[in-house]
């Protein structure tokens, strides 16, 4: 939930968010359309606790992120606008460091199942720089669910992906959102919000 966010970054005269309010219901797809600049990377920042809002209040299941960052980072997943990975470590390798992040330790089972279901286990053990970049989004998503969440955060991704990955996307952000799962979507894509999301709103 969002209540009256604003967000002004040092030396700018601009507001990047400018009194914003809304919320994401249990099970939904909330999309959040705006052109690029609009302010919806901020906002995904805000939620995260990587940028502390001017004013106002983001809550996840009514606990303020900033005064319980460590409760949002367990119960929410992110997917970044960029694509950021160290190419140095396998993909298997990856996923596993990011459960130890989260305090999981034995954590193969859903290493697993998220490979299989994002088709990246026949890439399991290459290394990050030896993938394509629709294969790296994958494995952003992979991380951004290995500690299962209750919350995931989707910054336009499908910004630059080819058609394909783009179904396969959402045919797997609907199945998690059958499981119950919370899906706040950004998109400047008209055809995004029209195919997925239960509610919308625009900036």
């Amino acid at each position: 939930e969002l209540v009256n966010l604003k967000k002004r970054y040092k030396n700018s005269p601009v507001e990047a968010v400018r009194g914003v309010s809304f919320e994401v219901r249990a099970g939904e797809i909330f999309g959040l359309l705006g052109p690029n600049g609009a302010g919806k990377t901020t906002i995904i920042a805000s939620i995260t606790t990587l940028e502390k809002p001017t004013s106002g209040a983001v809550k996840v299941f009514g606990v303020d992120v900033a005064e319980d960052p460590l409760f949002t980072k367990r119960n929410v997943g992110v997917v970044h606008q960029e694509v950021i990975n160290s190419g140095f470590f396998s993909v298997e390798e990856i996923l596993h460091f990011v459960s130890g992040y989260y305090g999981i330790n034995k954590n193969q089972e859903r290493i697993r199942f998220l490979l299989h279901k994002l088709s990246l286990f026949q890439h399991k053990d290459k290394k990050v720089k030896q993938l394509s970049g629709g294969m790296k989004r994958r494995l952003m998503i992979a991380k951004a669910l290995v500690h299962n969440p209750k919350v995931l955060l989707l910054d336009e991704p499908t910004a630059g992906v080819d058609i394909q990955l783009r179904e396969d996307l959402w045919r797997f952000v609907q199945e998690l959102r059958q499981e119950g799962m919370s899906i706040l979507l950004t998109t400047h894509y008209l055809e995004e919000p029209e195919h997925l999301c239960d509610r919308v709103g625009i900036m």
